[in-house]
């Protein structure tokens, strides 16, 4: 598998007061590189890159997002941050997105578990720094399911599905060991960087 993987390096500018902008970014396949040589690459930045489609051919990036979990003892829950998303898709004409983020726990019978970020004017690496809580014993947590989505807000108009992502016992890859780590470490908020794709499969996508 090992031989698969990519690097990907994101160049950012970072400014104090407003969003960190992204510039460019540029994937390496760890293939090309022999074990115990260095390699010296001259590439040039792109502003977004083609996914390697190569984990599931339907589905297209549409941006990544910062999540952090933690079960809290204290609070009997779990704890889930939306902290930010970088380079998202654009909605809207001017280029942009108004983008705002949902998180359900599921199954999810009486629909109680929607919690909603405010919305980010205008933006594509919108900075969101919310926390949810869920009520929830530690032992029913891997029965769970944690869908995150991420929405371009439209005023008088139905909101546009930007891109989502699943955490769970059932997910693969970083996705479920985030789950997994957050589960094994009680008290410990554990932060990961998430891609969003334009579906989700078993979710439903009406706002």
């Amino acid at each position: 598998m090992g031989t698969q993987r990519v690097l990907r390096i994101s160049v950012c500018d970072e400014d104090k007061f407003r969003h960190n902008e992204f510039i460019g970014e540029t994937r390496i396949p760890l293939k090309k590189l022999k074990p115990n040589q260095t390699k010296n690459f001259n590439i040039c930045l792109e502003k977004q890159l083609p996914i390697d489609k190569t984990e599931d051919k339907s589905l297209e990036e549409r941006g990544r997002i910062l999540i952090s979990l933690k079960y809290s003892s204290q609070k009997q829950g779990l704890l889930v941050g939306i902290i930010r998303c970088a380079h998202l898709a654009a909605m809207d004409a001017n280029g942009y997105s108004d983008p705002y983020v949902k998180t359900y726990l599921k199954p999810d019978e009486d629909k109680k578990s929607k919690h909603k970020t405010a919305v980010k004017k205008k933006t594509l690496n919108p900075e969101f720094n919310e926390e949810f809580c869920y009520e929830i014993k530690h032992g029913d947590l891997a029965k769970k399911t944690l869908e995150v989505t991420v929405w371009d807000y439209d005023i008088g108009k139905s909101n546009d599905f930007i891109g989502g992502v699943v955490l769970g016992i059932n997910a693969k890859g970083e996705r479920l060991k985030h789950w997994f780590d957050c589960l094994k470490n009680k008290d410990k908020k554990i932060e990961r960087w998430h891609t969003l794709t334009n579906e989700l499969p078993g979710a439903v996508l009406s706002d």
